[in-house]
């Protein structure tokens, strides 16, 4: 069964394939419209602004902070009740090195905050933040997704692993267009869909 949404759509693989075609579509307004230079970079409210922007037009909880508990997996996402203090808590994070970015993004990665498309949102979250701070981004094309979704799985315990694979892929063409789409690339934010599809506790 396919999440409640706004397309009438009742398939798990036709919501899958329209949400990739909308949020790209939506992904790229935010790029080229110059939308997310604008957003405060590592703030929990620009993330909620990006997530509402691209998937707005596909469910109702678009920016909205999720009201179940979500697993993927064996890993359990942070407990609504705590929610907003973890929220509140990664804000006043630190974020002038690259380790202090991957720890802030590892900890977003933890509190998941939307019921749907959390990977998509935090990546261009996290890249805003290495190109605010470290005139940097990361070339997804250069991540391997199984290394990368094994090593985000670990990174709440260790994140040295997530921390050497995303800075091998560092580069400093910021204004790529190319570079930033693949961010929200198929092979990155379908992760595996059945297989990993975020589950209600």
């Amino acid at each position: 069964m396919a999440l409640e949404n706004k397309l009438g759509l009742q398939s798990s693989a036709d919501l899958a394939r329209e949400e990739e075609r909308i949020s790209k579509k939506k992904a790229l307004e935010l790029f080229e419209t110059g939308a997310l230079d604008r957003l405060e970079a590592g703030k929990f409210s620009s993330l909620r602004a990006i997530h509402k922007f691209l998937f707005d037009d596909i469910y109702d909880f678009a920016g909205e902070l999720r009201t179940v508990n979500i697993a993927k997996g064996n890993f359990r996402f942070a407990p609504v009740m705590y929610l907003q203090a973890a929220l509140d808590s990664i804000d006043k994070m630190p974020q002038s090195t690259f380790d202090e970015i991957i720890e802030k993004y590892v900890e977003m990665n933890v509190a998941h905050p939307f019921r749907e498309g959390n990977g998509r949102s935090t990546r261009i979250w996290v890249d805003c933040i290495l190109k605010a701070e470290l005139h940097k981004v990361i070339d997804w094309s250069k991540v391997d997704k199984e290394d990368y979704l094994l090593a985000m799985e670990r990174s709440p315990i260790k994140d040295i692993e997530i921390k050497h694979i995303l800075k091998a892929a560092l580069t400093d063409e910021v204004d790529s267009r190319e570079v930033y789409m693949k961010g929200i690339d198929h092979s990155y934010y379908y992760e595996g869909y059945m297989a990993f599809k975020s589950e209600e506790l």
